[in-house]
């Protein structure tokens, strides 16, 4: 399989050794699939968009599904991100997005956006789900003075255009919401999202579609897919699937070549993530943080951050673009530096647990959905941009109807071409080049 990232990045044949795995009981690994396989539809790929696709089609359409997972359910991007269930899914601004599809359909995209979230509280509710949820919306921290005004700009524009609420706390009010430190100049605290455990989040999501009729197997990669007249041959290791329609589910775990009408328009990006023992209310209050809000620095190569139920702190960010033991090690001491630097009374705080993995980017900036071009009968999701909890939730359901032969209304930028990155070998080079034009920016600005 002609993937972007070294093979390391796609082996599941380890834990990840995220936080996430020591809250569950262990990982969810149904039997492979194995021998002849008939079903009506296939998906490939078992985390937020997978899942939710297939019980969108055994609830609502009454579907034959099979979901194939490359390893556990969980043991990508959908059970090791941060759990930050937030509005988001493309980097395209909202001032970007109107230029190119005009005032009404963003503010369609925002209202979708709102609806993903509730997708997910709808998810948990419905299947009994127990994911630690907590935080209030979301709060934005100014790196820089000059940050901060045009957060409020930013954010004032944003209210009048498409009703997003927001409170604004300049640097002196940040001590009052518990959430202080040195570096920061202020704050807006967006009102809509909420935080959660993923990985318990994403095997709800399974256990909910076994439970539905869907069919899982676990530790299955799809190897190769070939068309025939009739629909498509899935190739795993130990089966030969035949499906009449196919949902690839895969984002940043894509390959370039299964199928080959996803090649090159998809970016990989490694995001790395520490979690640290439980914080204790003394340490909390000589730092001057105790807020649970999910939060974010306003950097382009920004800082993702949260204090949890349980008093552990979760810190994470992007920036390697290689999968190698140097990469991850120094991922590692960036992630620590730059968690001491900006929590400086915590600098004594171990390091419980480090993790990382990949989320996806497109070529023009926004999520997709819709069929593949070249293959009639498949669909893809993918290109969340690093805010998969709620969008890839929300898509997924649209994917199934879709796969089922009904035509969802759906925000015209999620319709719209990604784009393809010419000379597709070259999308790490790609990668490197934004990351140096971002840090100086943010060093700057």
């Amino acid at each position: 399989m002609q993937r972007p990232y070294e093979a390391a990045a796609y082996d599941t044949s380890h834990p990840v050794g995220s936080y996430w795995e020591s809250t569950v009981p262990g990982p969810i690994s149904p039997e492979p699939a194995s021998g002849e396989i008939r079903t009506e539809i296939a998906v490939i790929g078992g985390g937020f968009t997978g899942l939710n696709a297939a019980l969108q089609l055994a609830e609502e359409h009454s579907a034959q599904v099979h979901v194939i997972e490359a390893g556990s359910f969980g043991w990508g991007a959908s059970g090791r991100n941060g759990g930050f269930c937030c509005l988001g899914g493309a980097k395209l601004s909202l001032a970007g997005q109107v230029r190119q599809f005009g005032l009404d359909e963003t503010r369609r995209f925002v209202a979708f956006q709102k609806q993903a979230i509730a997708r997910v509280a709808d998810n948990l509710e419905r299947y009994g789900i127990e994911a630690e949820c907590h935080s209030d919306g979301e709060l934005q921290l100014a790196h820089s003075p000059a940050a901060y005004k045009r957060m409020q700009a930013e954010a004032e524009a944003d209210r009048q255009s498409f009703g997003l609420t927001y409170q604004a706390y300049p640097k002196a009010a940040l001590a009052g919401i518990g959430a202080d430190s040195p570096g920061f100049h202020g704050g807006i605290r967006e009102a809509e999202g909420f935080a959660l455990n993923p990985l318990k989040y994403v095997q709800g999501l399974a256990h909910a579609a076994e439970t539905r009729g869907v069919t899982l197997h676990a530790n299955s990669p799809a190897t190769a897919i070939t068309q025939t007249g009739s629909g498509f041959v899935i190739t795993t290791p130990q089966a030969r699937i035949c499906t009449d329609r196919l949902i690839v589910a895969t984002n940043g775990y894509s390959a370039d070549d299964v199928p080959g009408a996803m090649r090159g328009r998809f970016l990989p990006v490694v995001s790395a993530v520490l979690v640290t023992r439980p914080i204790s209310a003394r340490e909390q209050a000589d730092q001057g943080w105790s807020s649970d809000l999910m939060s974010y620095d306003s950097r382009h190569l920004l800082h993702y951050f949260r204090l949890m139920p349980d008093g552990r702190f979760l810190f994470g960010q992007r920036g390697a673009v290689r999968w190698t033991a140097s990469a991850t090690e120094w991922a590692r001491r960036t992630n620590r530096r730059d968690f001491e630097a900006m929590f400086p009374a915590w600098a004594n705080v171990e390091t419980a647990h480090f993790w990382a993995g990949l989320l996806c980017l497109t070529p023009r900036l926004h999520p997709f959905l819709g069929p593949l071009p070249g293959l009639p009968g498949a669909f893809a999701a993918y290109g969340y941009h690093g805010n998969g909890v709620a969008m890839a939730s929300a898509v997924g359901r649209a994917l199934g109807d879709m796969a089922a032969g009904r035509t969802p209304d759906l925000p015209a930028i999620l319709k719209a071409d990604p784009g393809r990155f010419p000379l597709p070998i070259l999308r790490r080079n790609y990668l490197r080049a934004a990351y140096v034009k971002y840090r100086l920016e943010d060093a700057l600005f």
